[in-house]
C-alpha cells in the first residue's frame, strides 16, 4: 500500500511544482539543481573539506540568516513605528514598555550588531584562506560592497529612535561627509568642480546635504533615513546577495583548502 508521501509525490499538483524527482545520482541531481529556482544558485557538488566548519567558520551563512531575521523583524516593526518627529521616540518607548511584541525591537537591534560582526568575520576568513583570488576577485568586490551596505544599514537605522544619542551621533557622523573627496564642500578636489565659474559642490549640494536632505538633522533627515533603511538599501543588499551566491556557484563552488 502506497504511503501518504508517495501519494503526494505522485499527485498532479506536486509534479506541476517539482518537474523532477528527488536526486538519486549525480545526473539526476544536476537536472534538479538546474530546474529549481532556489537550488540553481548553488553548485551541483562541492568538496567535503570546502564546507568544514573549521575552514568556513559558517560566517557567510550566519550573516545571511541574520539578514533574514532583520528583514522579518524590521517589517513587523514597521506596523508600530511612525517616522515623524512628534511620534518616533514615543513609538520606540511604547515598543519597549507597552507593546506585547516589543521584544522584536531588541531582536532587531542585537541582530544588527551581530550582523556587523559576522560580516567582518566572513570577510576576514575569505582573506585568510585566499578565497578572493582568481577567479573569485569579482565576488570579493561584491562582498566589500555588501560590507559597506551593512554598515550603512546600521548608520541609517541609528537615527530612527529619535533620541538625543541618535540625533547627535548622526550629526557627528554626517559632518564627516563634508570632507568627502570631490563630493564634500570641505573635501579635497571640491574646488576643482566648477560650472560657469561657480563651485558645483556647496553646502546645499554636497554629500552631507544629500545624506541629511537638509543642513541640520531634522524631519527631512528622519524621513530620508527611514526610506533608506527600510526600503532602498535592503533591496540593493538582496540583489547583491543573489549575485553573490550565484557567483559562488559559477566560480566552482566554495573555495577549498590547498
Amino acid at each position: 500500500m502506497a504511503s501518504i508521501s508517495d501519494i503526494i509525490r505522485e499527485s498532479q499538483i506536486w509534479k506541476s511544482i517539482f518537474r523532477h524527482p528527488m536526486p538519486i545520482d549525480r545526473r539526476n541531481r544536476i537536472v534538479v539543481m538546474l530546474t529549481n529556482f532556489f537550488l540553481h544558485l548553488h553548485p551541483v557538488s562541492i568538496k567535503k573539506q570546502g564546507i568544514a566548519l573549521s575552514y568556513t567558520w559558517c560566517m557567510g551563512g550566519v550573516t545571511f540568516f541574520l539578514f533574514l531575521v532583520e528583514t522579518v523583524t524590521g517589517v513587523l516593526l514597521m506596523f508600530y513605528y511612525r517616522p515623524t518627529v512628534e511620534l518616533a521616540f514615543q513609538d520606540i518607548t511604547n515598543l519597549r514598555d507597552v507593546m506585547a511584541m516589543g521584544v522584536l525591537r531588541e531582536i532587531h537591534r542585537w541582530g544588527a550588531h551581530a550582523m556587523v560582526i559576522t560580516v567582518w568575520l566572513h570577510m576576514y576568513r575569505v582573506f585568510l584562506t585566499g578565497s578572493y583570488k582568481p577567479p573569485r576577485e569579482f565576488n570579493w568586490v561584491i562582498g566589500v560592497v555588501l560590507l559597506l551596505l551593512t554598515l550603512l544599514l546600521s548608520f541609517t537605522g541609528y537615527l530612527l529612535p529619535w533620541d538625543q544619542l541618535a540625533i547627535w551621533a548622526i550629526t557627528v557622523g554626517s559632518n564627516m561627509a563634508r570632507a568627502t573627496p570631490f563630493l564634500g564642500h570641505e573635501g579635497p578636489g571640491a574646488a576643482l568642480l566648477t560650472l560657469d565659474g561657480r563651485n558645483m559642490i556647496t553646502q546645499v549640494s554636497d554629500a552631507r546635504f544629500g545624506l541629511l536632505a537638509a543642513r541640520i538633522v531634522g524631519e527631512e533627515t528622519l524621513n530620508r533615513f527611514y526610506v533608506l533603511h527600510c526600503v532602498f538599501i535592503p533591496l540593493v543588499v538582496a540583489l547583491l546577495l543573489a549575485i553573490h551566491f550565484w557567483r559562488v556557484r559559477k566560480d566552482g563552488g566554495i573555495s577549498t583548502p590547498l
